[in-house]
This record gives structure tokens, C-alpha cells and sequence, in this order.
């Protein structure tokens, strides 16, 4: 009697999540294009709701991270309007569901809404997981599945000193590099090193905007006290893109205290930033040193042969299938940034397992022609523009972001900061910080004065052409 009664509640509980799923799919269908529903999440289906989350099971790996890069606000907006309590979405590959739910001895238990395979132990211990996800990191982040290079050698080995305590204290660890090169990803790996070592240690990771973001709401709040508790009282403090905090002012003064904070209690502190201490621009000096006061270490674009690897180890982790001809041809053209990289392969495997044809590298061409345009193309950054422009000028570099305002130095600088807006891909916001902290209300008078002027002088339209036409040499 009682396994009718578990059967019948086995199907009622099938019914509900298939009836869920249906529900949601109408809704996507509505935010998602017919060719995308078809394509990416007519195969998925809606395993169980865990932790005000839905899971959702996937085909393979692609489906997985092809939605996830370019679907996921749709797909979460569809089931927070279809389930209720539901306030987020996790993917799953369909043959790893086993790992992640618990074990089921057919397809009606594993309908039935299930709990996580790993259970918090005995003791109120909490599990190696759990401990990831409350210090916010990413657990496919690790020493072990970092390519290392000679572009990345020193950094990794400073990396897993700091993450394993081995020798002596580099504190803080400063990591710099251009986007897309692994900075995160070693950061990352530190605090899982940590964690491993020691189970009850307080792991933070955040960005610096989100520093600066929690700092601006405690401050509108009243609420500083507990702010500075909260990141006071780590013994490790992993601070992402810490170069978004130069022209920040009160930012930079509750940072230096809590940064001098962290330090005092024997806190180890790891940061990066896409360029060294020194140049981040509008960045007080006290703030420099005790950037530089510990160990700084550089990770630079990766070299052919470590180009290739990290291809060949994502080939594996995904499981699809690209010629070793193709892979070498990716790792020849595309040398800039790692995540560069990795979106040209999965971009690639892609097509071949939905197009079900032999790729070519003229097929390659085609379908990649926007990032290989991109990377045998100059690329132009505002700080290359205010070189130039200074150059043309004839002023100093440092007159770019000065508050001096004589026509003779205003002039080349809205001159700049036109050409950054059309240049570049940086925000207002952006282009305004890296001219000395300015508004994006000066950025839009800039572009609308050069503008006019290049459209009544002749002149001044021609300095632009020159300045533009040496950036792009």
C-alpha cells in the first residue's frame, strides 16, 4: 500500500515538473528567438528545484555553456515567472546528473525533487562546496587545470606558494596582465588552496566594483560598521580588478584603512588589475606603494605552444571533436587573450556538432571573420589615444587628465576623448575616469564639440584623420 502511494505521489511530482517546464518554455519561446528555442532548449528539460533554484538538465557540455554565455538572463526571467519561489537556474549535463542529485533507482525517483547528493556531515561541518560558494568562487578555478606557460610560469608558481603557505609571506600578492590571460582564474585558485588547508579559514573574494559598490550603499545606508566587519575580518582578501578604483576618492580612503586592516591582522591579501600599481591612473601614491610593498608578478599573452595546450585541455573537458589541423590553426591566429581563445574553439565545435559536416580552415575564416579581424588589427586604447594626441599637440601626457583648462591643453584633450568614444569600446563612464576622473556629462560635450568643429574646419578635421590614421598604423 505504501509503495502505490509513493508511486502515485512519484507521478504526481512528474507531472508537476513536466507541467512547470512547459509553462516555461512558453515564456522563453516569447524572449528567445524560434531558431535559438529549437536549437539550445528543446532537448533540456527541468530536473527538480533545489535551494530556491531549478535545475536544469542539458545534453552535453556545448548546450551547457553556449546557454550559459548567451541565454541565461532569458532562461532565468522564464522560470522566475513560471515557478514560483524560484530565484535563479543551474545547469546540468544530463549524464552528470548522478553526481549532482541524489542517486535514483528509476526515472520516477529522479523526478521527484531531490536533495543534494552532499549532505553537510555530522557536527555541523559544512562541505568543501558549500565553503566555495560562501566566499564566491568558482570551483572549476584550480591550480591543477591551469595551463601554465612560460608566459604564466612565475605567476603560477607565486600563486600556489601563497595558496599552499610554502614559503616565505608575499603579502599582498600583486598579479597584473592584460584581459583574458588566467589573473582570475589563479586568484581564484588561491582561495580553494586555502580552504583545502584550512576548512574554517574566511575566504573573501569580490571585484573592486563590487567593493566600491557595497562601500557607496553602506555609506547612503549608515551603515559602515558592519561593512568594515564583513571585510576586516578575512584571513584571506582576493580583490579582483582593482584598477576600477583609481579616481575613486572615498573609496580609496575606506580601502587604504581596510586594506592597512587586513595586513596588520596578518591577512593575506591577493589583488589584480590589468596593469601595474604604477599606472593605474589616479591612484593615490600611499595607496602605490602599498600595493608594491609585497610580491607583484606579471602574466603576459601566452606563446603558440601554450595557445595550443589550453586548446587541447578544453577539447578534452568538453568532449567535442576538432581536428588537431583546426586546433592549430586557432592557436596561430588567435594570440591576444585566453577567453578570446576558448570562445573561437567552442564557437568552432559548435557548428561542427550542430552542422554535422567536416570543418575546414576556409569554413574557420568564415565563421570566426569577426575576432580574426579584431586580432590582425592595432588595437587602439585610450591610452594609446592620449599618447598620440599629446604627441600631435605637442603637450605632456600628464595634461590629459590635469584639471588645467587653457585652450591649449583643452583643445588636444576633447580631441582625445572624441576619438576614445569612437575608437574604442569604453563607456562614458569609462572614458571620463581615464581623463582624470571626469563625468560622462564633460565625455558628451567633448564628442559634440570636436564633432561640430571637424564639420565647419577643415583643419581640425584633418589633425583627427592624421592622429587616427597613426593609431591604426
Amino acid at each position: 500500500m505504501e509503495s502505490e502511494e509513493f508511486e502515485e505521489d512519484a507521478m504526481t511530482a512528474i507531472a508537476d515538473v513536466a507541467a512547470q517546464w512547459e509553462a516555461t518554455c512558453e515564456v522563453l519561446g516569447g524572449l528567445v528567438s524560434k531558431d535559438a528555442y529549437q536549437r539550445w532548449f528543446r532537448a533540456s528539460r527541468l530536473v527538480a528545484v533545489e535551494d530556491s533554484k531549478a535545475v536544469v538538465a542539458v545534453p552535453n557540455d556545448i548546450h551547457q555553456v553556449w546557454i550559459e554565455t548567451n541565454y541565461m538572463p532569458e532562461l532565468a526571467t522564464a522560470v522566475a515567472e513560471t515557478i514560483e519561489g524560484v530565484r535563479g537556474v543551474r545547469l546540468v549535463v544530463e549524464d552528470k546528473l548522478a553526481e549532482i542529485l541524489e542517486p535514483a533507482a528509476s526515472d520516477i525517483d529522479r523526478a521527484v525533487p531531490a536533495r543534494p547528493a552532499q549532505v553537510a556531515p555530522m557536527g555541523g561541518e559544512v562541505s568543501f562546496e558549500k565553503r566555495l560558494k560562501t566566499s564566491g568562487l568558482n570551483p572549476q578555478f584550480t591550480l591543477d587545470n591551469f595551463v601554465v606557460g612560460a608566459n604564466s610560469q612565475f605567476a603560477h608558481a607565486a600563486c600556489e606558494a601563497v595558496g599552499k603557505r610554502k614559503g616565505p609571506g608575499y603579502n599582498p600578492l600583486f598579479i597584473h596582465g592584460g584581459s583574458g590571460l588566467g589573473k582570475t582564474h589563479l586568484m581564484q585558485a588561491i582561495g580553494q588552496e586555502f580552504l583545502r588547508s584550512m576548512p574554517a579559514s574566511r575566504v573573501v573574494y569580490l571585484t573592486c566594483e563590487k567593493f566600491t559598490n557595497e562601500f557607496i550603499d553602506a555609506v547612503r545606508k549608515g551603515d559602515l560598521e558592519r561593512f568594515r566587519k564583513r571585510y576586516r575580518t578575512a584571513e584571506l582578501m582576493l580583490i579582483d580588478d582593482v584598477q576600477f578604483i583609481g579616481g575613486k576618492e572615498r573609496s580609496q580612503e575606506e580601502f587604504f584603512h581596510t586594506f592597512n586592516s587586513l595586513l596588520d591582522g596578518r591577512c593575506q591579501v591577493v589583488l589584480t588589475s590589468d596593469r601595474p600599481a604604477s599606472e593605474i591612473k589616479n591612484l593615490e601614491p600611499r595607496l602605490v606603494s602599498r600595493f608594491e610593498c609585497g610580491l607583484t608578478v606579471e602574466i603576459q599573452p601566452p606563446v603558440f605552444e601554450t595557445r595550443l595546450a589550453i586548446l587541447q585541455k578544453k577539447r578534452d573537458e568538453w568532449k567535442v571533436k576538432v581536428e588537431e589541423g583546426i586546433m592549430r590553426f586557432l592557436a596561430d591566429r588567435i594570440r591576444s587573450n585566453v577567453r578570446r581563445l576558448e570562445g573561437a574553439l567552442m564557437r568552432v565545435a559548435t557548428f561542427a556538432s550542430l552542422a554535422g559536416e567536416r570543418v575546414t580552415e576556409e569554413r574557420v575564416e568564415h565563421l570566426l571573420r569577426d575576432l580574426l579581424r579584431e586580432e590582425t588589427g592595432k588595437q587602439v586604447t585610450v591610452d594609446s589615444i592620449q599618447r598620440a594626441v599629446a604627441d600631435h599637440f605637442d603637450v605632456r601626457l600628464a595634461d590629459m587628465t590635469s584639471r588645467r583648462r587653457p585652450a591649449s591643453i583643452a583643445f588636444p584633450r576633447q580631441v582625445a576623448m572624441y576619438l576614445s568614444r569612437t575608437l574604442t569600446k569604453q563607456s562614458l563612464m569609462e572614458i571620463g575616469e581615464a581623463f582624470g576622473g571626469r563625468d560622462h556629462g564633460t565625455v558628451i560635450h567633448a564628442v559634440k564639440r570636436i564633432t561640430a568643429q571637424m564639420e565647419a574646419d577643415l583643419s581640425t578635421r584633418d589633425a583627427v584623420a592624421v592622429i587616427e590614421a597613426s593609431l591604426r598604423r
